[in-house]
């Protein structure tokens, strides 16, 4: 038989980069060809935006991961292994405040993929529509409601398949991608795509700036403009908690900004109160949920069907969940609770009975009232629709997120009948093109 292939992704984010290597069949036609993950390696520091003053430092981050992938794929399959980075949200807000940063940063970990005896691809930002579209793509491969391998050894649709949204909460964007019972009435949140013989059509949307780590900036920003010194009682923080930011640290983003009136230089001290209404009141100014009466939407207008059918939740919201131990399906109720039990501790409980998640513990209650207040009031689960959510991190194996999916599709291991191109791409995007895409925003 012929040796296994492998494939690299990169998914550089707001706050942290991955490399995900990836391996199947050589002869995926006999179909087999399920794509398994073999390892994820972190990259050590911050996301490659955070390198805008220095991008030669966010092509030096990639390395030691370069290496690990270098001792997993045989030396043989290296040169055929096709590499990519894809970066999300993080780059998309350095773009809009500098592009020509943005430029040089992906030039540099360009240039650094480059110096791999590797088939590199290209390094871009993705879309928020790509981005949730292969979080799609990821979910239902890894779950089978796409195609199946059947007895006759051949891949067939699943016959009465209902196939998973989608719910990605990343550090600085927000998406959501499920099959609508109605047709999509907004060209700008309507995804087609057909995949292995079947035709799909879509509502996906991203939020940016809605993302766990930039919602939370949003919220601290809201807080020192309601109140007029530098000391800022934080609702959602622990009692007992306390931390100094400058005005420049907490404005260095295009999601808040400054009043003119703030000195950069001020520091600015922010208290703990552990009030978990007034958190969740301070929560839902961060949001406009009326929608005008023409159509349904999500918030700040955003037109969105209503949901249908199960969905995956995964990384922001596996991972707060998680360290909830909400994750096994508890009833709505239930998480009220626990979110509300939680919030309502003061920092040295909270610090004696978590003392191994020091450097985001005091932010858990804060993205747990937000995650509810997103799902429930932003996107319009209900407590009946609650239980159709499953908080995810993998399925068979694999991290679930937009990575996979997103290989899947450049490399065309699904088989494309019809390629067509994405709004906003150029041909020729990629260094080696590939053909372009299964994915088509009609």
């Amino acid at each position: 038989p012929l040796p296994p292939q492998y494939g690299l992704v990169f998914d550089a984010g707001s706050t942290h980069t991955s490399l995900y290597i990836y391996r199947w069949p050589a002869d995926k036609e006999n179909g087999t060809g399920i794509v398994s993950q073999v390892e994820a390696c972190s990259v050590s520091g911050p996301g490659i935006s955070s390198y805008a003053d220095d991008p030669a430092g966010a092509g030096a981050s990639l390395k030691p991961c370069l290496d690990r992938a270098m001792k997993i794929v045989p030396a043989e399959e290296q040169r055929k292994t096709p590499t990519y980075l894809g970066a999300t949200a993080g780059m998309r807000l350095l773009r809009e405040e500098n592009s020509t940063k943005a430029e040089q940063v992906l030039a540099e970990v360009s240039k650094a993929i480059g110096e791999y005896p590797v088939d590199f691809r290209g390094a871009r930002i993705l879309t928020g529509s790509e981005e949730g579209s292969f979080g799609w793509i990821t979910v239902n491969y890894l779950l089978e409601t796409l195609v199946k391998f059947s007895f006759a050894e051949k891949w067939e649709h699943p016959q009465d398949a209902e196939v998973l949204g989608a719910l990605d909460l990343g550090g600085a964007s927000t998406q959501i991608t499920f099959q609508p019972g109605v047709p999509v009435e907004d060209r700008n949140t309507s995804v087609f795509f057909r995949l292995y013989g079947t035709n799909y059509s879509l509502y996906s949307h991203s939020y940016l700036c809605y993302g766990r780590s930039q919602a939370l900036k949003m919220l601290l920003a809201a807080l020192h403009q309601a109140s007029s010194s530098a000391q800022i009682s934080h609702p959602c923080y622990p009692k007992g908690y306390q931390e100094n930011i400058t005005v420049a640290e907490l404005y260095n983003s295009p999601c808040v900004r400054a009043p003119s009136s703030a000195s950069p230089g001020l520091v600015l001290t922010v208290t703990g109160t552990g009030d978990p209404a007034a958190c969740g009141a301070a929560i839902q100014r961060l949001f406009n949920f009326s929608c005008g009466a023409q159509r349904p939407c999500g918030f700040n207008g955003v037109y969105q069907p209503p949901v249908r059918g199960q969905f995956f939740a995964f990384s922001g919201f596996y991972y707060t969940f998680n360290f909830l131990n909400l994750t096994h399906q508890q009833s709505l109720s239930e998480v009220n609770t626990t979110v509300l039990s939680f919030c309502r501790r003061n920092w040295t409980e909270v610090r004696a009975f978590f003392p191994q998640d020091l450097k985001y513990l005091h932010t858990y209650c804060s993205v747990a009232i937000y995650i509810l207040t997103l799902l429930l009031d932003g996107y319009k689960f209900n407590e009946y629709t609650w239980s159709n959510i499953h908080f995810s991190r993998q399925a068979a194996n694999t991290d679930i997120g937009w990575t996979l999916g997103f290989m899947l599709n450049f490399t065309n291991m699904i088989p494309a009948e019809a390629l067509r191109h994405v709004k906003g791409h150029q041909p020729g995007l990629w260094a080696g093109a590939v053909s372009f895409l299964v994915l088509a925003i009609v």
